[in-house]
């Protein structure tokens, strides 16, 4: 059995823990406000985004002019899998739920006698990854934690992958990430990136005929122009669905780990009460057997 001393000493850790992880609670909650008015804020602008270009997109769809970045170089044996994750831990499965997604499509591709390359952003991906796939991982990009994430770093990234799919150095492109639906609901997502996927335009409500839509310049211009930046948009729409989700998971992890320490403090406190009254007793005993002695 435990000491007194002992005792004491398991309750004032975990009382101390309990103070940490609920003021880490607090930081989450008001981080995540924040974090899910950007992520709702680039909802639309990259829903339309995507209308747009499947419009254009349709029109030109296989034909001689259309861009690589929307109909692929025509191969499917090289995939990069970009897969976001966060720079911390303590944040419940959001981390290792986008992880198990793309280990999970990464043994399926090479299943199937597919070459995989991964491209980590966040370095608790990496960390996770490169046990089973440290050949695999090509490019780690780390974020900065302090600071929120900005439309240059989804930039920065769109870039690079734009210049691996021109020197031809994969086929198709995918990222991993989790949507934010609420605090405690965030879903892995893989959306592709490359070939460039919309979905059919909608059909008119009416029975009349479609619109005509003249573009000026081109449609292959348009999408020349357009494609990379929707890569960039789609990767920083990503990385904000992802900063509320990190948040949303750790603020309900820190929440549940606050009930569990308060939980443990009182078994601890009844323990030691328990203790502590059987040695008061054990020591009336003692003196009053002594003294019946005499």
């Amino acid at each position: 059995m435990a000491s007194l001393k002992e005792l004491r000493n398991r309750i004032a850790s975990v009382k101390a823990t309990q103070k940490i992880t609920k003021a880490m609670q607090m930081v989450a909650a008001a981080k995540l406000r924040r974090a899910q008015q950007a992520a709702e804020a680039a909802r639309p602008y990259a829903q339309r985004m995507e209308s747009v270009l499947g419009n254009i997109a349709s029109a030109i769809s296989g034909g001689p002019d259309a861009p690589l970045l929307l109909t692929g170089n025509g191969k499917e044996q090289t995939h990069l899998l970009l897969v976001l994750t966060a720079e911390r831990g303590l944040c419940g499965a959001f981390n290792s739920s986008i992880v198990r997604l793309a280990r999970e499509r990464a043994l399926s591709l090479m299943g199937q006698g597919k070459t995989v390359k991964i491209f980590c952003v966040g370095r608790k991906g990496y960390e996770a990854l490169r046990r089973q796939f440290e050949k695999q991982i090509i490019e780690v990009v780390e974020l900065r934690a302090n600071k929120g994430v900005t439309f240059a770093d989804a930039q920065a990234v769109a870039e690079k992958i734009g210049t691996m799919f021109s020197a031809g150095e994969f086929d198709v492109a995918t990222q991993f990430f989790s949507s934010f639906h609420s605090v405690i609901s965030q879903v892995p997502t893989a959306q592709q990136l490359i070939p460039a996927t919309f979905e059919a335009p909608a059909a008119a409500a009416d029975k009349g005929a479609a619109a005509v839509y003249e573009y000026e310049p081109g449609e292959a211009e348009i999408l020349a122009d357009l494609l990379p930046r929707n890569l960039a948009v789609q990767i920083f729409k990503a990385l904000l669905e992802n900063g509320a989700s990190e948040q949303g998971a750790r603020m309900s992890a820190m929440d549940n780990a606050t009930r569990n320490a308060g939980e443990m403090i009182k078994k601890q406190t009844l323990t030691y009460n328990r203790t502590r009254q059987a040695m008061i007793t054990k020591e009336l005993i003692e003196i009053i057997s002594g003294a019946e002695a005499l």
